[in-house]
């Protein structure tokens, strides 16, 4: 599924190649996917209009049109943007493609149906009404504001980690490498965190999206000592070189080093 850094890489593609040309169609190839809008909406509110900046928050993209509209996308397991001039380069499964006066068209593409595509006047509003979190790298998202998300729950750090009502943008892979970076089992407790656990958690997290970004997620260029080129039942851990371990946590595969993340009751 696609994550934060994930989102983030989309906004700068949509940056470098969509941004200031105006929409000259509007073709809607799924309508069960939007969100509070009609499709008569969508056609009205895009076209003619120009895609003029974007933002993010979490895992849901922002992008804002001349008329002061911004399109919302979510992108669900298998979502993706692609800009293209020829129809032959039109990805299989496009839900949304806005064609530009230049020739060229930006779909949004989401195989299994599983996003979202909406209208809203405001990013922030939109937050508020789908109950997000803060951002994982907001600014604002400093330590004393994740020591207060995390210090009193009874769930998992991993499920907490994941969980978009407490931080926006962390799903599955990322909450991995998060807690293997911080050398934190994936079942201990929130409430069972130290100080020290609860610092090192919110600088791994900073530490762990960062380098996602930079490196384009892309598992082959993310740093030596990452879990994720590894995070599979028989990978060798990066640091310790011993097995890595499959675990459920909250009905979720989760992937450890049983060395390098030790349970509280091996301690």
């Amino acid at each position: 599924m696609p994550e934060l850094p994930d989102v983030e890489i989309f906004r700068q593609y949509v940056n470098s190649t969509a941004l200031h040309k105006e929409i000259d169609q509007v073709d809607l190839q799924s309508r069960d996917m939007l969100e509070g809008v009609s499709p008569s909406q969508i056609k009205r509110t895009l076209k003619g209009e120009r895609l003029v900046s974007t933002d993010c928050h979490g895992k849901h993209l922002f992008i804002k049109t001349s008329g002061g509209s911004w399109l919302m996308l979510y992108f669900g397991m298998t979502g993706f943007v692609k800009y293209f001039k020829n129809p032959e380069k039109s990805p299989a499964h496009n839900r949304l493609r806005l064609r530009f006066s230049n020739g060229y068209h930006l779909a949004y593409d989401c195989q299994r149906k599983l996003g979202e595509i909406a209208l809203t006047d405001n990013p922030a509003l939109f937050v508020e009404a789908n109950d997000l979190g803060p951002d994982a790298l907001d600014p604002g998202f400093d330590l004393g504001r994740f020591r207060e998300t995390f210090q009193t729950r009874r769930a998992s750090v991993k499920s907490a980690l994941m969980n978009q009502k407490y931080i926006a943008g962390i799903g599955n892979i990322y909450s991995d490498e998060i807690l293997f970076q911080a050398g934190v089992h994936p079942g201990t407790l929130c409430n069972q965190l130290d100080e020290d656990e609860t610092k090192t958690l919110h600088s791994k997290m900073h530490h762990v999206l960062s380098a996602a970004i930079k490196t384009r997620a892309e598992p082959s260029r993310l740093p030596s000592s990452f879990i994720i080129p590894h995070r599979r039942g028989d990978g060798i851990c990066p640091k310790c070189k011993g097995r890595i371990e499959k675990t459920i946590i909250g009905g979720r595969a989760s992937y450890y080093c049983p060395q390098c993340q030790q349970s509280k009751e091996k301690k």
